[in-house]
């Protein structure tokens, strides 16, 4: 495979491509919620979620971190997570709707994330905070459940739940850091590092 240099970094790897992959899925997935085919809205939705998991654990396991990765990986991570919404909206709403204060706090939570890194380092928040990954696992598997096998109100308060929280720990970490960078663990090991 022949190399791409983009600011000193290899982009040109496995990671990279399965989130391009969730980009361009990002599209007909849209048009697919729109249209109200529900069947292949779920199929390629978790298709994006399983590879979701899968390039950042593949990035991590091959040291193939690029900073590129980490900001493809967040846009693609956003698209997936809207049309996830999307999908509650449109699809599962009469479920949701009795609880949706809770999701209604995420939203607030992540976009006000996303305020404080634009005003603090104008660009995207490429962190990858174990807090952020897992919560984005157990949300992956409350989505995936919700589309295939129905609404747990319990499951939906976990994945809700530790999603505010991460995106909490992520506005603190944001305050804290001089600029976004890769491989921050977590609040804890920030302030560990301080000492």
């Amino acid at each position: 495979m022949k190399q791409l240099i983009i600011k000193g970094e290899n982009v040109l790897n496995v990671p990279n491509f399965i989130s391009l992959y969730r980009l361009l899925a990002f599209p007909v997935i849209l048009y697919m919620a729109l249209a109200g085919v529900e069947h292949w809205f779920v199929i390629l939705l978790c298709i994006s979620l399983v590879s979701d998991v899968l390039d950042g654990n593949i990035a991590r396991y091959f040291n193939l971190q690029t900073n590129f990765g980490a900001a493809l990986d967040n846009l693609a991570d956003i698209c997936t997570y809207a049309m996830a919404l999307l999908g509650l909206f449109l699809f599962k709403w009469t479920e949701i709707e009795p609880h949706a204060w809770i999701l209604y706090l995420f939203l607030a939570v992540f976009v006000l994330s996303y305020i404080v890194a634009f005003f603090r380092f104008q660009k995207i928040p490429g962190l990858h905070l174990y807090s952020a990954v897992s919560a984005g696992y157990v949300q992956s598997i409350f989505f995936f459940i919700l589309f295939v096998f129905g609404f747990y109100p319990w499951m939906y308060y976990l994945a809700v739940g530790w999603g505010v929280v991460a995106y909490i720990e992520k506005i603190f970490v944001l305050l804290k850091l001089d600029d976004i960078k890769i491989g921050v663990k977590g609040l804890y090991w920030l302030l560990k590092e301080e000492k």
